[in-house]
């Protein structure tokens, strides 16, 4: 059983969520498969877990501000963001902070698959919980014969780089 899986469902008290900052390369690593599995999931209450109950975002051009408020957007995102499939890859880490680069598929109601590429900014707590996260991200249309996102990863392609392109 995966470390997120462990925890109490739906949006609760804080409970420290290792690894904990600081950081090195590995812990860092960990939080970035830890992330892209929850997301995966597409289950709204287990990805807020990983968040403090005063956690700030910005996505895109959304403000939002605790945990609710994450889950919330969070089932309309994936109302909206049908088939969504997730890469995340470690781009840096400092101390409390990580910085990642990810991709992601999904198709719209229209049946128009998209990929979307970003980068994420995450600043943590001492409870190994998501503090501020920054997100910029563009999407591009894409055919479905371009897809190469399907579901969550296997295994054996844990540390597989993201293409650029």
């Amino acid at each position: 059983m995966s470390e997120v899986s462990a925890m109490p469902a739906g949006p609760g008290p804080s409970v420290p969520r290792p690894p904990l900052p600081p950081f090195d390369e590995a812990s860092a690593r960990q939080k970035v498969r830890a992330a892209e599995d929850a997301w995966n999931s597409r289950d709204p209450e287990r990805v807020a877990l990983a968040y403090s109950e005063e956690s700030v975002w910005r996505n895109r051009d959304t403000f939002l501000c605790g945990r609710a408020e994450i889950v919330a957007f969070l089932r309309q995102k994936w109302a909206r963001e049908l088939e969504y499939a997730l890469r995340k890859e470690l781009w840096s880490y400092a101390g409390n902070r990580i910085a990642v680069r990810f991709q992601y598929e999904c198709r719209d109601a229209e049946g128009q698959w998209w990929r979307s590429y970003g980068n994420e900014l995450w600043e943590f707590d001492e409870l190994g919980l998501m503090r501020r996260r920054e997100a910029g991200i563009h999407d591009v249309r894409i055919g479905e014969r371009e897809r190469r996102i399907f579901g969550a990863r296997a295994d054996g392609e844990r540390d597989a780089l993201i293409p650029l392109r």
